[in-house]
């Protein structure tokens, strides 16, 4: 009805059930949706921390819910701050593109539709959802330089989630100019 390419959602929490028993569920919940969806928005399974009991922090988890899905159109979206505190490792160039193989080898680059750039106020592992602005958290500029570079991901939708505001300014614009400077093309 709105005329979008994309909805993102997380794939929830297994509520204590596990890992397995959680992607069986979501895949019951998103195919009795595409059984009768007629439209020609794609859904995106957004990769997660994996805070709690939640599911979505191994790729393997997007893969298996985007491979279980019965027809309709299916992606993933990448969430910096998210595979980030999920273990996925993107400070450096060597690391970020072991990150992006690993993602390549399991899921395949092709079903990537999003990204979802936002720094980690949690360490790398410590599956906690805690987004920063850009630069000042726990990844760094680098990664973020190597995906505004990254010719596979120029015309891919950006979105950032960051904390609007800090000390009265307009953090998206400023988080906006620093991304536009580390593309090399602000």
């Amino acid at each position: 009805a709105l005329g979008i390419s994309y909805l993102i959602i997380h794939p929830g929490s297994h509520g204590g059930l596990g890992v397995h028993r959680g992607i069986e569920n979501v895949l019951s919940c998103i195919n009795a949706v595409m059984e009768r969806f007629t439209g020609a928005t794609t859904l995106l399974i957004e990769t997660t921390s994996g805070q709690g009991t939640g599911i979505g922090y191994r790729f393997e988890h997007l893969r298996d819910i985007i491979q279980g899905v019965c027809g309709g159109m299916i992606g993933a979206c990448m969430d910096t701050c998210h595979i980030f505190s999920a273990g996925y490792d993107i400070r450096n160039t060597r690391r970020f593109r072991r990150t992006l193989r690993e993602f390549d080898r399991v899921l395949g680059l092709h079903q990537l539709k999003a990204l979802h750039l936002n720094d980690s106020k949690g360490a790398l592992g410590s599956r906690v959802d805690r987004h920063m602005h850009i630069g000042r958290g726990e990844i760094g500029t680098l990664a973020f330089s190597l995906f505004m570079r990254d010719e596979r991901f120029a015309s891919m939708p950006k979105i950032l989630e960051t904390p609007k505001r800090l000390e009265g300014r307009d953090m998206d614009r400023e988080n906006l100019e620093l991304l536009r400077t580390l593309s090399g093309k602000g």
